[in-house]
This record gives structure tokens, C-alpha cells and sequence, in this order.
């Protein structure tokens, strides 16, 4: 039987990436991050595209390993808190016990992110991020060797629309 586990997002961050943390078994970085995804639609009365009242907020990790070892690099430099970028990964189960009760058992669902592409065009003249640097960029080893491709007709995909969005 035949199994797949990938997932393909476009969102924006709801606060900067936690600080690189080096793994004490393995070595490997990990860079932790939230992200939020909501879907948009163009209203046709007033042709205005309107936000989801109701967006998906997703805990998200980027592993430093072989294959995309500037990966969290990119994370912790070039992402911060609203920048707009696509992601590709596998979705992960989490499960612990309670702090307050260690009988119940607690879990949820994480991306294990893969390959990140930067969506912002916005260049912040070199602070530490600003969501920005090189926009359009593919970083990782999720595409498999392929470029991200990318369907500038938002009203086709149900895609985000330009702009700000509230989270």
C-alpha cells in the first residue's frame, strides 16, 4: 500500500522564528516557528478580496541536516513576523503527557518543514530579516531538485491577495 505525507502552504508568520537550537543527540539546528494560513476569496459583489475570519495557526520546525543545511539559516535570518512565504513538508504527530494531569495524554499536529520559498518582494535594506532579502527564492531539498512553480492568477488557486494581511 502505497503512502504519501506532504504538504504545500502559503502563509505568513505570526511572530519571528525562535533562536537556533543545536539538538544534544544529533547535532543537527533546529529552528522553531509559528505560521498562520487562511483562505481568501475575491468578493464579486465589490470585486475585493476578503481575509479568512478563521485562519489555521500552525506550529512549524526546520531541521539542519545533509540535505539543507542553510535551511535554518534562512529561517533565522530572512523570516520574521508577517513575511509572507510557501512552504513544503510532512505533517508529524506530537504526543506528550499533561503537566497537570500525567495520566492525560496530550497531542498535536506539527509541519516538519522541507523546502521554504520566500514570497515577500519587500527588501527591509539589510536589517537582520524583514521578511524579504530574495524574494522568489527556493531553499531546501522538498522540490526535488525542480523549481517551485508559481501561478500568479490568485483568483484560479484561491490564493492570498497582495497586501497586509490581520494576522
Amino acid at each position: 500500500m502505497a503512502t504519501l505525507n506532504k504538504i504545500m502552504l502559503i502563509g505568513r508568520l505570526t511572530d519571528n522564528p525562535e533562536p537556533p537550537r543545536v539538538l544534544p543527540n544529533s547535532g543537527s539546528t533546529v529552528v522553531k516557528f509559528r505560521f498562520a494560513v487562511g483562505r481568501s476569496k475575491k468578493n464579486p459583489q465589490t470585486g475585493q478580496w476578503e481575509n479568512d475570519p478563521n485562519p489555521l495557526y500552525i506550529d512549524c520546525e526546520v531541521f539542519s541536516r545533509a540535505d539543507n543545511l542553510r535551511l535554518t539559516d534562512l529561517v533565522s535570518q530572512y523570516c520574521t513576523k508577517g513575511s509572507q512565504i510557501y512552504i513544503e513538508g510532512r505533517l508529524q504527530l506530537d504526543q506528550w503527557n499533561d503537566k497537570d494531569n500525567p495520566t492525560q495524554k496530550r497531542s498535536k499536529h506539527k509541519i516538519v518543514v522541507e523546502s521554504i520559498q520566500l514570497l515577500d518582494s519587500r527588501n527591509n535594506g539589510g536589517d537582520a530579516g524583514g521578511g524579504g532579502g530574495r524574494p522568489n527564492q527556493q531553499y531546501g531539498g522538498g522540490g526535488g531538485g525542480r523549481p517551485a512553480q508559481q501561478n500568479n492568477d490568485d483568483q484560479d488557486m484561491g490564493g492570498p491577495p497582495e497586501g497586509d494581511f490581520p494576522f
